[in-house]
């Protein structure tokens, strides 16, 4: 039985293109004009979706979703100036955008009825939204999709789907049955030619670009409520699978690639201009954090991500460099009446944090896989033990034990206390929105040494070391010093996050440095933001620790549940993406070999490929 994985174009549902195209277009007006109506009578489902005339609260969700959905669906007919936006020419992207606005909608729809007591809480805009998302999405279904079909799973899933409702889970059967009828796939469509942009045409593009996404990111940071925020999650992620079907954001890196001065300097402008949107350092903090969680998986990617170094305590060496600051910078509860300044207390729990990846790293790199794994694990929590320990009664007074190091002063920089208030061109800025711009730039300097690091001679023996030790053994590389460079380097980077963290929350006590803890950052989240995000690259550990710290911050009821969300969402990531969200070429062809067509019998032209495989 073959198992030939293939790719064609056909509608899901049997409709003609111009009709499938109208339906689309009818739906799309349709969502847009409910968004409009009130969707309930009462004010007490957050958000206020009460008033007739404007969209308020998960309402503006459905409506970009609509609006977005119309705009691409409107391209295909080939109006001039919206072909820019579906360079691959693929209907897909129109049936992210409809799913996407679908799920949204009726989720609204289905948290209102929950939430207040029932559907009759529910005003006619509210069933118009409904009605409105399917007809956009029945549409876009009838229009030529990529699908991808495996021959061999037909007569499979039928007898899967009876054994199933045999066995009396019918509903599980019916959603894997969607889920495997629906799953969309890729042909490698060429990107249609567009006009030749003017240079600074194209730089308006990136900029542009950036500044949508930096309004992107500050309204997921500041959405006041469970309910927007997971209407937030589920519209940018069909948008973006959306925008990757339709080939726009591979013209996008087209351009940045171009410019690529430009696209840093717009990068990091974005994201410096983030506590200028901010009225006050309630949502400031979280971004703080965030920089500081994605800093360290950052340093935890040079040791898995290039040299492939399962490390499991990693979060210690984050605790060495707070712990190290806290002792030098002058806190009351310290045991060192030492007061150290600024860039003195950051070198000394840097090079402290380094000392301690080379003093543990020596003895225990000579092992590998699974025992270098539990070794790390050992050393996290011995750090966490000893850390406790240095109480005065069970060991020298150093830590204050369980009740840790309070009183961290705020830092401060040639008179720049960065404890106070600052109004820098009219906009008053927070301790926390110091603590952002420090922290952008301790991101910066980690992603520049991670991007020289990894193009230089040593990443590439890391990258050969990950791959296979023995063969870069032989070929001359000293595989120990190797890899004791990138566990001394990853150290050094979380020190150096460490030191800051601990004068952003004035105190640094051992829970937070545990292997799985209630918040993060701890070792099992590092690890996870890294290998959800992409080993090997720069943009994949940024996102990672982004999704992995917002959304526990953000739904606050998952507080109990969230390592078993963690591990549903390893696993379908495992499954459905293994080489993360954002991956090198390498990881994706490694991953997906599979998905590759067999070779014809009569192989290529001028080549021995049918030959070979005639006479194994």
């Amino acid at each position: 039985m073959t198992t030939n994985t293939t790719t064609e174009t056909t509608p899901v549902i049997p409709l003609s293109a111009p009709v499938a195209r109208a339906v689309t277009v009818a739906g799309a007006v349709a969502t847009i004009a409910s968004t409009f109506l009130a969707w309930t009578w009462t004010a007490e489902f957050p958000g206020d979706l009460t008033v007739t005339g404007y969209p308020g609260g998960l309402q503006v969700l459905t409506l970009v979703s609509g609006i977005l959905a119309l705009l691409f669906t409107v391209a295909g007919y080939g109006v001039r100036g919206l072909g820019w936006l579906n360079p691959s020419g693929s209907n897909n992207s129109v049936a992210f955008l409809a799913i996407g606005s679908l799920v949204t909608t009726w989720y609204t729809v289905i948290a209102i009825a929950v939430e207040l007591g029932g559907v009759v809480n529910l005003e006619p805009g509210g069933y118009v939204a409904a009605v409105a998302t399917l007809i956009m999405l029945a549409g876009a279904l009838g229009l030529p999709l990529d699908r991808r079909t495996k021959q061999s799973l037909r007569p499979l899933r039928r007898r899967t789907v009876i054994l199933l409702v045999l066995l009396g889970v019918g509903v599980l059967a019916l959603i894997y049955q969607v889920y495997r009828w629906l799953r969309l796939g890729k042909i490698d469509r060429p990107l249609s030619k567009a006009k030749e942009l003017p240079s600074w045409a194209e730089i308006l593009v990136i900029v542009a670009a950036f500044a949508v996404g930096l309004y992107v990111i500050t309204y997921g940071i500041d959405t006041e409520y469970a309910e927007l925020f997971t209407g937030y999650l589920i519209t940018v992620g069909f948008a973006v699978a959306a925008l990757f079907k339709a080939g726009l954001v591979a013209r996008l890196s087209a351009i940045t690639a171009k410019y690529r001065q430009v696209t840093v300097i717009a990068a990091f402008v974005a994201a410096a201009a983030f506590p200028f949107t901010q009225s006050t350092d309630q949502y400031t903090l979280v971004a703080v954090n965030i920089l500081i969680f994605a800093t360290v998986a950052l340093g935890l990617n040079v040791v898995v991500g290039l040299a492939g170094l399962l490390d499991l305590g990693y979060v210690a060496f984050l605790g060495v460099g707070a712990y190290t600051a806290a002792l030098v910078s002058g806190s009351t509860a310290s045991a060192f009446d030492v007061h150290f300044p600024f860039w003195a207390a950051v070198l000394t729990g840097a090079v402290v944090s380094l000392i301690f990846g080379v003093v543990i790293g020596a003895p225990t790199l000579r092992l590998r896989g699974d025992y270098l794994a539990i070794v790390t694990l050992g050393f996290g929590e011995i750090f966490r033990i000893v850390m406790l320990n240095l109480d005065g009664t069970s060991g020298p007074q150093i830590t204050n034990g369980p009740n840790g190091i309070p009183n961290i002063p705020d830092l401060e920089f040639f008179g720049f206390n960065f404890g106070e208030a600052h109004t820098v061109f009219g906009f008053e800025l927070g301790a926390y929105a110091n603590y952002y711009l420090l922290m952008l730039l301790a991101t910066v300097l980690v992603v520049l040494v991670f991007r020289r690091a990894g193009s230089s001679r040593i990443g590439r023996a890391w990258v050969a070391i990950r791959e296979d030790e023995t063969a870069a053994t032989a070929m001359g590389i000293n595989g120990f010093r190797v890899k004791l460079i990138a566990f001394a380097l990853g150290a050094t980077l979380a020190g150096l996050a460490g030191t800051v963290q601990a004068h952003v929350q004035h105190t640094v006590v051992p829970e937070m440095y545990q292997f799985a803890g209630p918040v993060p950052p701890n070792s099992a989240f590092l690890l996870a933001a890294v290998i959800l995000g992409g080993m090997g690259t720069i943009s994949g550990p940024l996102l990672g620790a982004t999704l992995l710290y917002m959304i526990p911050a953000k739904l606050q009821f998952l507080q109990d549940y969230q390592l078993l969300g963690f591990g549903i969402a390893l696993i379908l990531l495992m499954r459905f993406r293994p080489e993360g969200l954002i991956a090198n070429r390498r990881a994706q062809l490694e991953y997906h070999e599979t998905d590759q067509l067999d070779v014809p019998d009569k192989g290529l032209p001028d080549s021995g490929v049918g030959v070979a495989k005639a006479g194994a």
